[in-house]
C-alpha cells in the first residue's frame, strides 16, 4: 500500500488535471535534455570555481561546506510555498511516485556516500595535483563506466556498434592520462596520481549516476536532492572536524563558495534526477560528458590555463565515443 510523503497530501489538486499524451510526453523529453545541458554548464563552473577555492581549503572542507549549503537550500525550498510549484512543473504528466520506500531510502544512502562524500572527496584530491582542464575532459570517463555498471549489473545490452564510442572514449582517456605520449604510458599512470584519482572520483559518480534512476522517478525530487546533499554534507563535515580541517575562506572567495553550494551543486542535483526520469540514465550520464568541454573551456577562460590543440583532439574524441554511444540508444 502506498503512502504519501511527508508533506505531500495524496489528493493533489494538480493531479486532476494531468492527461498525458504525446506532445506533453515530447515536451517532458526536451525538457529532460535542457535540463541535463544546464547542469552541465553549471557543473563546469563548478569545477574552475573548486580549483580557486582548493589554495584555502582541504577538498574534505570545501565539500563539507558546499555539499551543507546546499542541502539547507534544498530544504528551505523545499518547504517554502515554492514548493508545490516546482513540483507540479517537474511531474506535469503526473507520472511520477509519491511514496518513498526503504528500499529507496537505502539507495539514496549509497549514491550520498558514492556521490556526496567519495567521488568529491578524490576528485577534489586529483584537481589539486592536475589543471583544471585536464581533470574536466577525463570526467568523460564516466559514461564508460556508467554503460558498464548497466551491462554487467543492471543488465542492459550492450550493442557491437557501440565497440567504436568505447574505442574512442578509452583512446582519449588514455592520451589524455599519459600526456600525449604512448612511450611513457607505464609511468604516465602510475606516476600521475592526480589523473588516477580523478578516473576513480568519475567511477563512484557513475555509480551515483547509475542508481540514481531509481529515485528520479520520486515526484518529490527537492526533498531527494536536499536529503542527499545533507547526508554528504554531515558525513564530511564530521570528518573535517576528526580531522582538524580549516574552515577560514577569504571573503572574496565567499561567493565561490555559495554559487557552488546554492547553483552548481544544488540545483544540478535537481536538474540530473529530472532529466534521468525524462530521458534515462544512460543518455543523461552522456550529455552530462558535455560539462568536461565547459569545464575545460571556463578553466581556460577563467583561470587562464593552458587549453593545447593535443587536448582539444582527444577531448573532442572522448566527446566522439560519446555521441556514438548516446546515437546508438545504448
Amino acid at each position: 500500500m502506498k503512502g504519501s510523503v511527508p508533506g505531500i497530501p495524496m489528493d493533489d489538486p494538480h493531479e486532476k488535471d494531468c492527461i498525458p499524451s504525446d506532445s506533453k510526453r515530447f515536451m517532458s523529453k526536451k525538457w529532460g535534455y535542457l535540463s541535463v545541458i544546464v547542469a552541465t554548464l553549471l557543473f563546469g563552473i563548478w569545477n574552475t570555481f573548486n580549483k580557486i577555492l582548493l589554495e584555502d581549503l582541504d577538498p574534505i572542507a570545501l565539500s563539507a561546506i558546499v555539499y551543507c549549503i546546499a542541502g539547507a537550500f534544498l530544504f528551505i525550498i523545499r518547504f517554502s510555498p515554492l514548493n508545490n510549484r516546482i513540483m507540479s512543473f517537474l511531474d506535469a504528466d503526473c507520472n511520477a511516485e509519491t511514496h518513498i520506500s526503504r528500499r529507496d531510502y537505502l539507495i539514496l544512502l549509497v549514491t550520498a556516500v558514492s556521490g556526496s562524500v567519495i567521488a568529491p572527496i578524490i576528485y577534489l584530491n586529483g584537481l589539486k595535483l592536475i589543471t583544471a582542464v585536464t581533470a574536466s575532459l577525463l570526467m568523460n570517463v564516466e559514461i564508460l563506466f556508467i554503460i558498464l555498471i548497466g551491462v554487467f549489473f543492471l543488465r542492459e545490452s550492450l550493442k557491437r556498434k557501440d565497440i567504436l564510442g568505447f574505442i574512442c572514449l578509452v583512446t582519449g582517456t588514455v592520451f589524455l592520462a599519459v600526456n600525449g605520449s604512448p612511450g611513457n604510458f607505464s609511468a604516465g599512470l602510475t606516476g600521475n596520481l592526480g589523473t588516477i584519482l580523478v578516473i576513480v572520483a568519475a567511477f563512484f559518480w557513475s555509480i551515483d549516476t547509475s542508481l540514481s534512476k531509481f529515485l528520479s522517478g520520486k515526484r518529490d525530487l527537492l526533498f531527494v536532492s536536499a536529503l542527499k546533499c545533507s547526508i554528504g554534507g554531515l558525513i564530511l563535515f564530521s570528518l573535517s572536524i576528526v580531522l582538524g580541517s580549516s574552515f577560514s575562506v577569504p571573503l572574496n572567495h565567499v561567493p565561490y563558495l555559495l554559487f557552488i553550494g546554492l547553483v552548481s551543486i544544488g540545483f544540478s542535483f535537481v536538474l540530473v534526477y529530472f532529466a534521468i526520469r525524462q530521458i534515462g540514465s544512460t543518455r543523461t550520464g552522456s550529455l552530462f560528458s558535455l560539462s568536461a568541454l565547459f569545464g575545460a573551456i571556463f578553466a581556460f577562460a577563467i583561470l587562464s590555463e593552458p587549453f593545447t590543440i593535443f587536448q582539444l583532439v582527444f577531448g573532442l574524441l572522448m566527446l566522439l565515443g560519446v555521441f556514438i554511444l548516446y546515437k546508438n540508444g545504448t
